[in-house]
């Protein structure tokens, strides 16, 4: 794989989701991301409204866990994007995925869509780690569905890990380049994330992003 530094920047969402996390902290990661080139910055809902000119804020919603209703995940994406949210990473029931309920998968999805309308691209968060194979690519294809922009990976909370570059080429199979694929969680290095993109992530969600850029 073979991208310069600024080409594998402007792959990356910038990241700051610790619940400790202050406005000051938040500051600081807008700034970094300037300095480093990023394409986004996300940040807790709280956190908004942020001044983040040349950078796209994203947003997440019924995070980490996704057990929020699917009305309260979509109440606050939308006062997420009435805010001033370009994107939005929504996390699924993932309950609901391990059972096989795509049908409920589907809903969820569709109620965050409805409510955040078309002018914001929506990120579906998986959480690939937990799911079998089959599940993976049901709740891909309810995502879709649903109107999703991208599939994701990820919160990076879950104990059963992170992005796994097996779970990014099954994802990006899956959506065959229709919606794009976020690799996020546990990604440390640069040559974690250039296989992440290598296996099909068009999107990389990073916190320790300089350290990954540094190796190009």
């Amino acid at each position: 794989m073979s991208l310069t530094r600024a080409e594998l920047a402007r792959m990356v969402d910038h990241t700051l989701l610790k619940p400790e996390a202050t406005r000051a902290d938040v500051e600081a990661l807008i700034v970094e991301g300037r300095a480093l080139g990023v394409l986004a910055v996300c940040v807790s809902p709280s956190m908004l409204p942020i001044h983040a000119e040349g950078l796209v804020t994203a947003v997440v919603a019924g995070f980490p866990s996704g057990k929020h209703h699917s009305l309260v995940k979509g109440a606050e994406a939308r006062l997420a994007v009435d805010q001033g949210a370009r994107e939005i990473d929504m996390v699924i029931d993932v309950g609901a995925a391990v059972e096989g309920d795509y049908n409920a998968v589907l809903a969820d999805i569709l109620t965050v869509r409805e409510a955040i309308g078309s002018s914001a691209i929506l990120k579906v968060i998986i959480e690939s780690a937990a799911l079998t194979e089959e599940a993976i690519v049901e709740t891909c294809v309810a995502a879709e569905r649903a109107g999703a922009d991208f599939v994701k990976t990820s919160t990076g909370f879950h104990p059963a890990g992170g992005a796994s570059v097996e779970a990014v080429k099954l994802m990006a199979a899956t959506v065959g380049g229709r919606l794009g694929v976020k690799a996020s969680g546990g990604i440390r290095t640069t040559e974690a994330a250039l296989a992440m993109v290598e296996a099909g992530a068009t999107r990389l969600g990073l916190s320790g992003t300089r350290a990954v850029l540094d190796g190009l």
